[in-house]
């Protein structure tokens, strides 16, 4: 079977996905997300994790021009990789197994954070990570944005990254809303905007109107297609797997501070002079707590 087949099945996926009804939509955006559980899973399965009848997976691989479901699939099951990557696990996670149903509990939680850290920083290409620091070197205004949960994320990034990036700006501020404070941004000027599913509302209408504007969109995110209105310039792909309701966001961390280590190594002496400047700045004003020397 051809190597190649199931990155161009993908390929073409994304590419149609904007002109394809709302079931296939849903469908192929299923696959993309999760190719590897598309290949190991059953038709019904898939179905019922995708939200799709069975039906809809036979239309879409026909759309593709596969005879069939299994045929669209077969690439998949042929390039199936575990996705267990943590290769060995800790005798200390054994211990907390042994500790009852919390000890359980804190093991599975702690394989999980090292597993999706560790698949997280695997997904970083080299070529597209350098793309995204020159991009937002470059760029004479770069914009952040993010809500709810994802905006602890874009705190940080912000917070840390502005000593590199002197050019980064947190929004939406002071209760304002992204689109309030896009509009004065222009054609040439980037945009990085950080969000998870469910996607949330104010993100995407964001991510719309930057582009609209000509701005370049970078997407921090769990999927290639968080949206079928736009596409981004560049997708940095994190894992967001959990053993509880809500996203695990350590690999999405572990990705930022990687970008952060980089753009800190691209600003050279400027980034590392305004990093001092800021330390310098905290120590006159005493922000850190020492305890006071017993005399």
């Amino acid at each position: 079977m051809d190597p190649t087949l199931k990155n161009r099945t993908i390929a073409a996926l994304r590419a149609q996905i904007p002109v394809l009804p709302r079931g296939l939509r849903t469908g192929a955006k299923y696959v993309i997300d999760h190719p590897s559980d598309f290949g190991l899973d059953s038709i019904r399965e898939t179905a019922k994790k995708a939200g799709v009848s069975t039906y809809t997976l036979v239309r879409l691989a026909e759309r593709l021009g596969f005879g069939g479901y299994d045929g669209m699939r077969e690439p998949f099951r042929q390039a199936l990789v575990s996705a267990a990557v943590v290769a060995e696990r800790p005798a200390w996670v054994d211990g907390l197994r042994d500790g009852g149903a919390l000890g359980a509990v804190q093991a599975e939680a702690a394989m999980n954070e090292m597993a999706i850290v560790q698949r997280s920083l695997e997904r970083q290409n080299l070529d597209q990570m350098s793309r995204v620091v020159d991009m937002l070197m470059e760029a004479p205004s770069v914009y952040l944005t993010a809500v709810r949960a994802s905006y602890s994320l874009a705190y940080f990034l912000h917070y840390v990254g502005r000593m590199a990036l002197p050019s980064l700006q947190l929004i939406p501020r002071h209760m304002n809303s992204a689109i309030d404070e896009l509009h004065t941004a222009e054609a040439g000027d980037v945009m990085i905007a950080i969000t998870f599913t469910p996607y949330s509302r104010e993100t995407i209408e964001a991510c719309a109107f930057a582009q609209s504007k000509g701005m370049k969109l970078i997407m921090i995110s769990d999927s290639e297609i968080v949206s079928p209105e736009f596409s981004a310039d560049e997708t940095l792909l994190v894992s967001v797997l959990s053993t509880y309701h809500f996203g695990c966001y350590a690999g999405a961390m572990a990705l930022i501070e990687t970008l952060i280590a980089m753009l800190v190594a691209r600003g050279g002496d400027e980034a590392q002079a305004r990093i001092s400047s800021y330390e310098e700045l905290r120590n006159k004003s005493q922000v850190y707590w020492s305890a006071t020397k017993k005399r």
